[in-house]
């Protein structure tokens, strides 16, 4: 079972939520969430993997709400991501030299399409889509 693991302190480590968990049952792994772009800081949150589901919702019920390093954690079965939502990944795209350019941005919402921005080939897409439902892309920022 994925476990989600929310509000915890940026100082603590994967092994502090290996340790954590370890006491209720196998850890398959523990992982904290980190902002690559900021120094690799910890995003508060993290996500642990246990082989028994028995185990994994003991531990569940014993940790949340439970005051780690100064903070009370929140602690619930992860959920696993919809098939067709969420999207995205990309951004800023320099240069594609020779045929399409395509892809990439800041994608919020349903299953849409779009992406960011770019510069050169004979490329498409781009932009800022936030739109809740279905829907697709287009628009941007296009230059060449």
């Amino acid at each position: 079972m994925n476990i989600y693991v929310g509000n915890l302190n940026w100082s603590m480590t994967s092994d502090d939520l290996y340790n954590l968990f370890s006491p209720f049952g196998e850890v398959v792994s523990a992982k904290i969430i980190t902002d690559k772009f900021n120094n690799n800081r910890s995003k508060g949150f993290g996500f642990v993997e246990m082989s028994d589901d028995t185990a994994a919702r003991t531990a569940i019920s014993q940790l949340h709400e439970t005051e780690i390093t100064g903070r009370k954690i929140v602690v619930n079965e992860s959920a696993p991501r919809q098939e067709g939502e969420g999207g995205g990944g990309g951004g800023y795209k320099k240069k594609s030299f020779g045929g399409g350019g395509g892809g990439g941005g800041f994608n919020r919402g349903g299953s849409g399409g779009g992406g960011g921005y770019n510069r050169g080939g004979s490329g498409g897409g781009g932009g800022y889509n936030r739109n809740r439902g279905e829907g697709g892309g287009g628009g941007g920022y296009n230059r060449y």
